[in-house]
């Protein structure tokens, strides 16, 4: 994306869009609730990425009428709402799997797959598959998905997501700087 004149015109906005070229990557911030929202551009694999309120997760999976254990656990982690669409004219394919999540401290973590979800629900003798993203998938021209990504991260925690996919038989990876977690709950909350 190139700066348009009016940006040139105001220094915050030349800052948000200096940003936005490093990164590759919109970053929005909603009004009323004050958070960010990451999305890529300029790619075939688009991956957009909004933090979930705790409160929010457990409303969402108690209206499942999951056990409260069940709710806990899920909403103890850093969620994202998380969006994937193939925009190239070929399939994609990605694996979250091999994403990572490296937090301000230099320390590495990794997203917790569905299938780890369904396979401990399953063991408790849940048969609930839905909600979450699948953690490897491949995607026709046009084709996209939608749902929840969870990393073990404190609220609040900031990280930069390293991320790829594949397309034509060759890996592309990407960083998006500087993400964050949700609070805990929204100041006056």
């Amino acid at each position: 994306m190139r700066c348009s004149l009016a940006f040139l015109l105001t220094a915050m906005l030349l800052t948000a869009c200096s940003r936005s070229d490093v990164n590759n990557v919109d970053v929005t911030t909603n009004p009323d609730t004050g958070l960010k929202t990451w999305k890529t551009r300029d790619q075939a694999f688009s991956l957009e990425l909004v933090p979930l309120l705790p409160d929010f997760v457990r409303a969402v999976f108690m209206a499942k009428n999951l056990p409260a254990d069940v709710v806990e656990a899920i909403s103890g982690y850093c969620v994202f709402g998380t969006i994937v669409r193939n925009q190239a004219e070929v399939p994609v394919s990605y694996d979250m799997r091999t994403w990572r999540y490296i937090t301000q401290d230099g320390v590495e973590h990794r997203a917790r797959p569905k299938s780890v979800w369904v396979e401990a629900w399953r063991e408790q003798g849940i048969a609930f598959r839905w909600t979450l993203l699948y953690e490897a998938q491949t995607y026709a021209v046009g084709d996209w998905g939608q749902g929840f990504t969870t990393v073990k991260l404190p609220p609040g925690t900031h990280f930069d997501l390293h991320y790829n996919w594949q397309q034509a038989g060759e890996t592309h990876t990407r960083v998006i700087k500087d993400m964050a977690c949700a609070p805990a709950s929204l100041p006056g909350s």
